[in-house]
């Protein structure tokens, strides 16, 4: 997992009049859980820029005052009008006790599916699992070269070493779905995105060849 060194300055004052304050200074009132104590610390709003924005995860190198922690993002807290941080909540991290965080999907491999012309359609691009911080990767690989028109993807289906994974089993995660439907402009739930990538692949082949021939027509 990348890192990212993060310095902040303890709060002397807490509460609204005090955070209101340190936002009209170009500060964020921040909170790191997990210690024996919680600390409630400020650091400069560009100090997130490159931390938020991104669909990287990181372990953080917390300096506050000069004492180093290692945390991660818990929460954060946008302005409701100009999208400017606010608030940003912290855990602490110990090396010997499992975190849970919300790790990117990274697909891999081209879809027999795709290349038949089916279209992708990803319903999670982050799953959530618990591990120690030393077996969470950057991301998590999805393996979709054996995928086919009317295949999908399940949160059940998935295993990763060392690892937890926490979301709903029955989830979607992705799956291939024929060009038709996508053509039609249909907004399927993932029941409905599934019975009808199943009632595609039952149709039998000079059906789907008929349809494909007509499609290249048009």
């Amino acid at each position: 997992m990348k890192t990212y060194d993060l310095k902040g300055t303890v709060r002397e004052q807490t509460g609204k009049k005090s955070s209101t304050l340190l936002r009209s200074q170009g500060q964020v009132p921040c909170v790191m859980y997990g210690g024996e104590k919680n600390i409630h610390f400020y650091t400069h709003e560009h100090n997130f820029q490159h931390l938020i924005f991104t669909s990287d995860i990181f372990l953080i190198n917390l300096s506050i005052d000069g004492e180093v922690h290692e945390a991660i993002l818990q929460d954060i807290q946008f302005h409701p009008v100009t999208d400017k941080v606010i608030h940003v909540d912290f855990i602490k991290v110990f090396r010997d006790k499992p975190i849970i965080m919300k790790v990117p999907v990274m697909i891999t491999g081209t879809s027999i599916g795709l290349l038949s012309g089916g279209k992708l359609r990803q319903r999670r691009r982050y799953i959530k699992v618990r591990g120690l911080i030393a077996n969470i990767p950057e991301h998590l690989e999805i393996d979709i070269t054996n995928l086919d028109v009317g295949h999908f993807i399940k949160i059940g289906e998935l295993s990763f070493a060392n690892l937890e994974v926490l979301d709903p089993p029955r989830a979607m995660v992705l799956g291939i779905v024929s060009s038709r439907l996508v053509a039609k402009g249909l907004q399927l739930t993932e029941e409905e995105a599934e019975a009808a990538a199943a009632h595609e692949a039952e149709k039998p082949e000079e059906e789907k060849e008929e349809e494909a021939a007509a499609e290249s027509e048009s």
